[in-house]
C-alpha cells in the first residue's frame, strides 16, 4: 500500500516572542502534516497560537520581537524556515497564499484597489497591464463584489469591511497556490457571502488539488470545511484527528468546552426573551434612549475634472427605529447594505439627514463640542479593532483616555477603573503596559469593548462586536454584555452577520437590505416565521457545526449584483411603516 507524502510536514516548531524576561513560546512543539487537496482547520482561542502558526509558516513574524526558534516546515522537499528571502517571495503567492484577518490593516491605504490586485498578478506572472487588469476585474467578480469596474478605482477606505476581505480574497486566489492558508478568512463576511466564498474554495479545491489550512472561530465553518481538525490552547496541540471523530468524541475537556459554547441557530426556538436575559435594574414603563425618524445618508460619488457630483451611494434611505432601555435591537444584513453607517449615523459620524433623538437629543446639526456630552451616551465598538486603537499608545491609556476627557476619574481611581475594565473583559491587568500590535485580533476586540464600556453609556452601537472572537471568548463577551444589561439597563444596538448570536442576544431583528429594511419583529418573529425571501435566505445560509450535514450548495447569482449607487434624479419609492404594537414599526417598501 502506498503512503501519500505530505504537501506540507511540520515538526517540532517553536515560535519565540521576546519579552522582558527573556523569549517566551507562543508556539511550542508544533507538528502537523497537511496533504494535497485536504482542509485543515486549526480552532482555539485567540492568543492561542493560530495565527502566528501561519505567520511562521511564511515568514512573515515581526522580527525581531519574533523568531522561528526550532523545528521544520517542509514544501515541497524544501524547509520554509531555511529558504532565503528571495526564494520565499516566490514560494508566498505563487506557492502559498494568506488571505489575513484584518483585511484594513493588509491592504495598502494610499493605493487604489486596482493597483494593489494588478500589482500583485504582474509580480508573479508575465502578462500585460490590460491583462492583469482584466484578470482584476474577473477576480472581484468571482468574489461576489457588486461593481467590480468602479472598485478597482477605489481606496480600501471606501469599501465596508466584508468588501475589503472580500478583496483580500481575490488577491489569494489570484495564482491558484497550492496551500491556501485562511487566518479567519470569512471574520467580516455575512453568511451569504461566507457561503458563497466557502464555495468558491470547495470549487477551488475540487478543480486544482489546492490544500487548505484554515484558522477559524467558527465552529459551524469547520464542520462544512475541514478533512482535519487541530485544537490549539496556550500554544500547543490539544487534540487532533479527523473532523467526525472531533465533533462526535471530543478527548480533551478544551476541545468539549468549545464545542458546548457554540451557538446553535434554533435553539432559541419558542422562547420570547434572549438567553441570558434576566433583568436586575428597575424596569417602568419603556423609555426611549434612541429615537429614529426617516435616516437617510447618502454619499457623493465625484468625477471629472472639476469634481463634480454625478451619483450617489444611498447607503440608508429613510429608516425609522426605536431603542428601549434594557433592549437589543440587531441589525442584520450583507456587507455595504448600511448596517455600519447607521450605527455611525447615530454618533453622528456621517452626515444624515431625518430625525435623530439620542436620550432625548436632537443630535442632527451639533457641532463636535455639542456631540461631546451626547458621547457619554452612546458608544460605539467599530468592527475593525486595530483600525480603533491608535499603534502608538499602550492599551491602558486607550482605555483611560475617554474617562480622561469626559474628567470622570484621575490618578489612582483611574487606574482601579481601568484594571477593573480589563478584568470585566477577561484580560489582565498585567496587560496594561502593551502596544496593541502584541495582542491576537481577539485580543484587541476586547481592549476595545473595554474602552467603550469605559463611560458607563446608556447606548452601545456594537458593530460585529464579536465577530473577532472565538467562540469560547465570544460565549464569555457575549455573558458580559448581557450581565451589564441586566444589571444597568443599557440598550445596544448589535450589528452582525452571525445568525446564531444575534438569535441569542437579541430582543428585536431589523433585516437590512441596500440601505432599507425589508423585515423587522422580535426574535421569535424573525427567525421562526421570517416572512421575506432575504430574511429566509440569510438563515439558511448560516453554516451548521454539525460535519455529519453535507455542505449546502448555493448558486452563485446571476445578472448584475445589485449595487446602492444611484444617480443624481434617482428617487426611492417611500417607505409605509406599520405600528406593530409597543412604539414598534415594520417597514414597508411601497
Amino acid at each position: 500500500m502506498s503512503i501519500e507524502i505530505p504537501l506540507l510536514s511540520v515538526r517540532n516548531l517553536v515560535t519565540t516572542v521576546s519579552t522582558a524576561t527573556g523569549p517566551r513560546p507562543v508556539v511550542d512543539d508544533l507538528s502537523f502534516d497537511l496533504a494535497p487537496g485536504e482542509t485543515l482547520c486549526i480552532a482555539g482561542e485567540s492568543g492561542s497560537g493560530k495565527s502566528m502558526t501561519a505567520l511562521s509558516l511564511m515568514q512573515l513574524l515581526p522580527q525581531p520581537m519574533a523568531r522561528v526558534a526550532s523545528g521544520s516546515a517542509v514544501f515541497k522537499g524544501r524547509d520554509l524556515f531555511t529558504l532565503p528571502k528571495e526564494a520565499m517571495r516566490q514560494v508566498r503567492g505563487n506557492d502559498i497564499a494568506m488571505i489575513f484577518q484584518e483585511p484594513m490593516t493588509s491592504l495598502n491605504p494610499v493605493l487604489t484597489i486596482g493597483r494593489q490586485l494588478i500589482e500583485t498578478i504582474t509580480a508573479h506572472e508575465s502578462t500585460s497591464l490590460s491583462q492583469a487588469r482584466q484578470r482584476a476585474l474577473e477576480l472581484l467578480n468571482q468574489v461576489q463584489i457588486p461593481e467590480a469596474a468602479r472598485r478597482l478605482q477605489q481606496y480600501p477606505y471606501e469599501l465596508s469591511g466584508g468588501m475589503r476581505q472580500r478583496v483580500m480574497i481575490a488577491m489569494a486566489l489570484s495564482q491558484n497556490p497550492d496551500i491556501l492558508i485562511a487566518d479567519e478568512p470569512t471574520t467580516a463576511l455575512d453568511v451569504t457571502v461566507q457561503a458563497q466564498i466557502l464555495s468558491l474554495i470547495r470549487k477551488l479545491q475540487a478543480e486544482t488539488g489546492t490544500a487548505v489550512i484554515m484558522i477559524t472561530h467558527d465552529m459551524g465553518v469547520v464542520a462544512e470545511m475541514a478533512n482535519r481538525v487541530l485544537v490549539m490552547k496556550d500554544g500547543r496541540a490539544v487534540e487532533a484527528g479527523p473532523v467526525r471523530d472531533i465533533f462526535a468524541m471530543p478527548q480533551a475537556p478544551y476541545t468539549q468546552a468549545l464545542l458546548a459554547a457554540v451557538p446553535r441557530l434554533g435553539e432559541m426556538t419558542g422562547t420570547t426573551m434572549p438567553k441570558r436575559a434576566v433583568r436586575t435594574w428597575e424596569q417602568t414603563a419603556p423609555k426611549e434612549v434612541v429615537d429614529v425618524d426617516n435616516l437617510t445618508v447618502r454619499f457623493p460619488i465625484r468625477s471629472g475634472f472639476f469634481g463634480r457630483v454625478e451619483r450617489r451611494v444611498h447607503a440608508v434611505e429613510g429608516i425609522g427605529f426605536k431603542l428601549y432601555r434594557g433592549e437589543t435591537l440587531a441589525l442584520v444584513g450583507e456587507s455595504g447594505c448600511g448596517k455600519s453607517t447607521t450605527g455611525k449615523a447615530l454618533l453622528n459620524l456621517v452626515p444624515f439627514t431625518g430625525d435623530v433623538r439620542i436620550a432625548g437629543t436632537h443630535t442632527q446639526g451639533l457641532r463636535s463640542d455639542q456631540m461631546k456630552p451626547v458621547r457619554r451616551d452612546i458608544q460605539m465598538i467599530f468592527q475593525d479593532p486595530f483600525a480603533s486603537l491608535d499603534p502608538r499608545m499602550r492599551v491602558g491609556d486607550l482605555v483611560a483616555e475617554p474617562l480622561r476627557i469626559h474628567g470622570l476619574a484621575t490618578g489612582s481611581e483611574l487606574t482601579d477603573r481601568v484594571a477593573y475594565l480589563f478584568k470585566r473583559v477577561g484580560l489582565s491587568a498585567d496587560l496594561l503596559e502593551r502596544y496593541p500590535h502584541e495582542f491576537s485580533g481577539g485580543q484587541r476586540q476586547r481592549i476595545c469593548i473595554a474602552r467603550a464600556l469605559s463611560l458607563s453609556p446608556k447606548i452601545i452601537v456594537a458593530d460585529e462586536s464579536v465577530s473577532a472572537l472565538d467562540v469560547s471568548i465570544q460565549a464569555q463577551v457575549l455573558d458580559l454584555l448581557q450581565d451589564i444589561q441586566n444589571e444597568t439597563g443599557i440598550a445596544y444596538l448589535f450589528i452582525s452577520h452571525d445568525m446564531g448570536v444575534v438569535e441569542q442576544i437579541s430582543h428585536r431583528v431589523a433585516v437590512m437590505y441596500l440601505g432599507r429594511f425589508v423585515e423587522v419583529g422580535t426574535r421569535a418573529q424573525v427567525f421562526d416565521n421570517p416572512q421575506h425571501p432575504y430574511t429566509k435566505a440569510l438563515i439558511a445560509a448560516v453554516p451548521v457545526p454539525d460535519p455529519e450535514r453535507a455542505p449546502k450548495r448555493f448558486s452563485r447569482l446571476t445578472g448584475d449584483i445589485p449595487s446602492s449607487v444611484r444617480p443624481l434624479s434617482y428617487e426611492p419609492p417611500t417607505a409605509i411603516y406599520r405600528d406593530v404594537g409597543d412604539g414598534h414599526l415594520v417597514a414597508e417598501l411601497s
